[in-house]
């Protein structure tokens, strides 16, 4: 047993994949990850800019769709066919996993992330137009893409909401969560097949956070690198603590699947911190990592597979206190951050369009 099948069977944690191309389904690559242990994938404008844009797979077919439509509508049409395409690979994952697992996800326009309304349509039509039930929509977790999260799910269909930064936002993704299983009930929809996952993105607080500590002298410094392990494991706390209560429980009894947490941006960006900071100390039972392919290749090297839950509550009311005193305010970091995310997965979108309008235009 190789660690990542470790991963899932001894901790219960998944270990899913960040990244998807066209290039990755024609060479089977998907599929060996799949054997490999992998049970779940994950995209954004930023992995589909990088596909798109720096090689020519998708040349032949951007062609031929742009003599019918323009770049915009060609890209959703080359985004959504990998995604079904690697859905497709995944789909024993999810029958064998009883629906669990197996899961694709697509993110809406980021374009949307400030609109409510746009989001909830744009997520139909994706589910309509893919068309394959281990999918999930991407959803970023901003103010207006609450009530979006709650339409969405309340209409059958699985999210993964995206971008949450701070421990004030997930409390909201939850209860939007909770609210949409709720209504999707109410209207009949099969509950076991309505899925979702909340993306907590890590390492990018530490990367945000480390030169304010910095400048704080001994007592900041001693927090370097510790703040975003701390505020996950806090997370996975209050998930455990909101799916305990009442609402939910009466839920389960009509076969509604738990929202998941997923730590999103795992890899280490400070070269000074172990290459698996963010997954060794991150391992709990009914969680999702979502790692980028260089680190899930050094998880299968070296990782561990022991659940760290038990160390959650002391290390995350140790390091979280500490950074209340040195006089950090963290709501204003992850609503920065939160703004940052948003204009980066933005700024892909548009260079991706204009890198295809520039192919255009030399054809």
């Amino acid at each position: 047993m190789n660690q990542l099948k470790a991963l899932y069977q001894k901790s219960g944690q998944s270990p899913w994949i960040d990244n998807l191309s066209r290039a990755w389904i024609n060479s089977g690559r998907i599929a060996e990850l799949k054997e490999l242990g992998v049970r779940g994938l994950t995209s954004n404008p930023t992995i589909f800019a990088n596909a798109i844009s720096n090689s020519d797979d998708y040349d032949k077919e951007y062609f031929s769709l742009i003599k019918e439509m323009d770049s915009k509508a060609a890209y959703w049409r080359m985004a959504c066919e990998d995604v079904a395409a690697a859905a497709d690979i995944l789909k024993e994952v999810y029958d064998a996993s009883e629906r669990n697992d197996g899961f694709v996800s697509i993110e809406v326009d980021p374009e949307l992330a400030h609109d409510t309304q746009g989001t909830i349509e744009a997520a139909q039509w994706l589910w309509d137009t893919i068309g394959r039930e281990n999918l999930m929509i991407k959803i970023p977790a901003t103010l207006e893409g609450i009530p979006a999260i709650s339409e969405v799910l309340s209409r059958g269909i699985s999210v993964n909401v995206t971008l949450i930064f701070g421990l004030a936002r997930y409390l909201m993704v939850m209860d939007a969560h909770v609210e949409g299983i709720s209504k999707a009930m109410k209207l009949r929809h099969d509950l076991t097949r309505i899925s979702s996952v909340a993306s907590f993105f890590v390492s990018r607080m530490d990367t945000k956070l480390d030169p304010i500590l910095n400048s704080l002298g001994e007592d900041g410094q001693n927090l370097m690198g510790r703040t975003a392990v701390a505020q996950a494991q806090a997370a996975y706390l209050a998930h455990k603590e909101r799916y305990n209560r009442t609402d939910w429980l009466g839920l389960t009894n009509s076969g509604a699947k738990l929202q998941r947490p997923l730590w999103a941006s795992t890899s280490t960006k400070n070269p000074n911190y172990p290459d698996l900071l963010y997954v060794d100390s991150l391992i709990a039972p009914n969680t999702v990592n979502t790692m980028p392919e260089n680190t899930l290749l050094a998880y299968l090297d070296h990782g561990g597979d022991v659940s760290a839950a038990s160390s959650f509550q002391s290390n995350s009311d140790e390091v979280l206190g500490a950074i209340d005193k040195v006089g950090i305010d963290l709501d204003k970091i992850t609503q920065e951050l939160e703004e940052e995310g948003v204009r980066s997965f933005a700024t892909s979108f548009h260079d991706l369009l204009e890198a295809l309008e520039k192919k255009r235009r030399l054809a």
